[in-house]
């Protein structure tokens, strides 16, 4: 009978076989214990000399790492075993012996790494950071499924920018100018004003020479729209949903966090809702604990660091000033000076994970604002349109993925968070 690593469980005392690669081997002359994975999960082979054939002894003694083979055994459990199960070989055969491997169990440099990124993501770590990417992934889409969210693609080919920026990749459109995108949501607020309640998951670009752990030159968005809902509604859904992903994971993920080292104690936290501060509470906080900073800038990594630091669950940043957020944002009608917008801010130090705002819904100050920011009004007019024909008060977020698996995971670098990582000067593999 043919099955997956993950599936053995369900054949104890069966004899099976097993499409694998081998990750190591060790022998006690008379015994192989071969170490096999096949991308569901890991398993150890015993070849006792002794209870086989010459040729399958002989076989198993050719295998170096990730030779690829199908290995026939008899399935019986094992409590020593991190998966609780072995295998008592009867069969090996032999689909291609690989010669010099080049990733060791030995230390390698960063470079040299990446470099082999295809074939470092079979490696039990990076195999595990993926796994619980793909379950964020399944998280994100159950969450919003469940809340009649429906799953809206926006172009990735765009007339402009989405929020004033000149960090754009350009491209020619035939005859025309055009961009990769930077954000879905100029057109999930289309889509919201067509179906209520929608959200987009896709690639996204943004051309900045940033070389921090924290930055990727092509990442990817979740950007949820709805209608209908203002500032305060939005930060309830957005902790609900970092809860809910969170949660998930550790329900779903636990050999892989246990493989990646991390403290689950720290995620088993987050969950219910998070602290809200503004933004002028943020700047009182730095100002009087050491840091240098003037109300109306931007914070960098070490200021979300150590705002954060006073937290154990993610922590909103609300009420940011006008002048150094999008142009879409809402102002606050008791404040025009500032929007009704927030950061979520991840703790341990994984800085921003979620930016959003309720959206400006008056025809005329989106007006205004186009021309404050010079923007296109040919390249978007359908989105001026949007505040002509039926406006409704609306808000929206957009979930990095990468920095969010970083977190969860406790990465020092988003680059091992994606499976092929575009970095500054780095297009290869």
């Amino acid at each position: 009978m043919k099955c997956t690593i993950s599936e053995v469980k369900h054949h104890v005392g069966e004899s099976v076989t097993i499409g694998c690669w081998l990750n190591k081997k060790r022998s006690s002359g008379k015994i192989q214990f071969l170490q096999l994975r096949d991308g569901s999960g890991y398993i150890q082979g015993v070849v006792v000399k002794s209870d086989v054939g010459e040729d399958v002894w002989e076989a198993a003694s050719k295998l170096t790492q990730e030779s690829s083979l199908y290995i026939t055994g008899k399935v019986k459990e094992d409590t020593r075993s991190k998966g609780g199960y072995e295998l008592d070989v009867l069969g090996v055969e032999i689909i291609q012996v690989t010669e010099e491997y080049p990733i060791t169990p030995k230390e390698h440099g960063v470079d040299f790494l990446m470099d082999n990124r295809h074939l470092w993501i079979r490696s039990p770590r990076q195999r595990a950071v993926l796994v619980i990417r793909a379950q964020i992934i399944q998280a994100v889409q159950q969450f919003f499924n469940e809340r009649g969210f429906h799953l809206v693609d926006p172009p990735i080919l765009t007339p402009s920018s989405c929020e004033g920026t000149t960090n754009l990749f350009h491209t020619k459109y035939f005859d025309e100018d055009a961009f990769l995108t930077q954000s879905g949501q100029l057109y999930m607020e289309a889509a919201a004003m067509a179906l209520g309640r929608v959200y987009s998951f896709g690639p996204t670009f943004r051309a900045e020479k940033s070389k921090t752990r924290r930055h990727l030159i092509e990442f990817w968005m979740i950007e949820p729209e709805m209608a209908f809902v203002d500032h305060v509604e939005n930060l309830e859904v957005q902790e609900q949903f970092v809860s809910y992903i969170v949660q998930t994971v550790l329900k779903n993920c636990g050999p892989e966090l246990e493989t990646l080292e991390r403290d689950t104690s720290k995620l088993e936290k987050i969950q219910g809702s998070f602290p809200r501060i503004t933004y002028d509470e943020a700047v009182d906080y730095l100002q009087k604990n050491g840091h240098e900073f003037q109300w109306g800038e931007d914070f960098g990594a070490p200021h979300e660091t150590a705002i954060a630091a006073q937290y154990e669950t993610p922590v909103f940043i609300t009420h940011w000033p006008t002048e150094i957020k999008a142009f879409y944002m809402k102002p606050d009608p008791s404040r025009p000076e500032v929007v009704l917008c927030a950061d979520m801010i991840a703790p341990e130090g994984y800085g921003e994970i979620i930016g959003g705002s309720q959206r400006i819904d008056d025809p005329e100050l989106m007006e205004q604002r186009f021309q404050e920011h010079e923007l296109s009004k040919e390249a978007y007019q359908w989105y001026l349109d949007l505040r002509k024909y039926g406006t409704v008060p609306h808000s929206g977020f957009g979930l990095g993925l990468e920095r969010t698996v970083a977190w969860i995971c406790g990465l020092d670098h988003v680059r091992e968070t994606i499976p092929f990582p575009r970095l500054l000067y780095r297009l290869y593999p």
